[in-house]
């Protein structure tokens, strides 16, 4: 008697041959736990099969799709167990909580040279640091979309950590990329250089420029916020999965409806202030200050605290 074939895989599900498991990709149904929740007709219509070679699929996917339940004791032991990586301030540690969180997506916004790029190479650097210095032992995947990646800088900020640079600069894996098929499609393909280089920090260096860039005005809109969803989702997942952490830098604009108080809005609207776990909001102050901003957190309280940027990086 043949062994029943395992389901993993669109391809896997009854019904569904390499041509349609395609078409249900391209139309966004990437996963079975969407083939599973996708109606018979509508999933006949997409992979243009018959209805009944549908329901089979359907039906397989619903077997395969396991949900786990667990009870809050259960979820506050593996919260306990995150690991975070310090950004150098303690002031700013304290304020989201201990560190930039693993299984979660941390978001900075802010306008041009206020110091999100500068926040990304100290987590690079901090990343790699032992567990008892509030580092992960790991090293970064840093997805730069805008050029904004400096070695140099790196190696300063590593140079006053006491680490061996040239150690320091090859645990940092660059991506330059310059349209959003390519930013895409790299956080795609990440899963295998995670596990072969230990990565457990990803940056995207900013998420929203080549978005903004390539989806210009309001007959593009639904299209970008589409895929800009579909995106960060996938970096949650990689985030879970891996149990690393992500940061986000995300560019910003005025609103015109704002009379009163600080007109600066991030970009990508409801999509992004969703999908990120915590989201701050960084201010130039005097001189190499900043102001940093705990804007949306699910469990720290809002509040600010002050940070300087400095040749040795990030500090109180």
């Amino acid at each position: 008697m043949p062994k029943e074939k395992s389901i993993k895989e669109l391809e896997d599900l009854p019904g569904i041959g390499p041509v349609a498991a395609e078409k249900l990709k391209t139309a966004g149904i990437t996963t079975l736990e969407k083939v599973a929740t996708t109606s018979p007709h509508d999933l006949s219509e997409i992979a243009g099969i018959s209805v009944e070679n549908a329901k089979k699929a359907v039906a397989a996917a619903q077997e395969v799709t396991t949900i786990e339940f667990k009870t809050g004791e259960t979820a506050l032991k593996e919260r306990e167990e995150l690991g975070k990586i310090t950004t150098g301030s303690e002031g700013l540690d304290s304020l989201i909580g201990g560190g930039v969180e693993t299984k979660a997506i941390t978001e900075v916004y802010g306008r041009f040279a206020t110091g999100k790029s500068q926040l990304a190479f100290q987590l690079c650097v901090n990343v790699q640091l032992p567990k008892e210095k509030q580092g992960l032992e790991g090293n970064a995947l840093f997805i730069d979309t805008e050029g904004t990646f400096r070695p140099e800088r790196l190696r300063e900020i590593a140079k006053a950590k006491g680490m061996d640079v040239k150690v320091a600069l090859e645990n940092t894996i660059v991506v330059r990329v310059t349209t959003t098929d390519k930013q895409i499609l790299t956080v795609e393909r990440a899963g295998s250089l995670i596990e072969q280089k230990n990565i457990k920090l990803i940056i995207i260096d900013s998420l929203t420029s080549l978005f903004r860039s390539e989806f210009i005005g309001r007959g593009a809109l639904n299209e970008r916020q589409q895929k800009l969803n579909s995106h960060i989702h996938k970096l949650q997942m990689l985030a879970d999965k891996y149990k690393l952490a992500v940061y986000i830098t995300n560019q910003v604009m005025d609103n015109p409806a704002i009379l009163f108080g600080d007109p600066t809005t991030p970009i990508g609207g409801n999509i992004i202030a969703h999908a990120a776990t915590t989201r701050l909001y960084i201010r130039k102050s005097k001189e190499d200050k900043r102001i940093v901003r705990l804007v949306d957190s699910p469990n720290m309280p809002d509040g600010e605290c002050v940070i300087r940027i400095t040749q040795n990086g990030i500090i109180d």
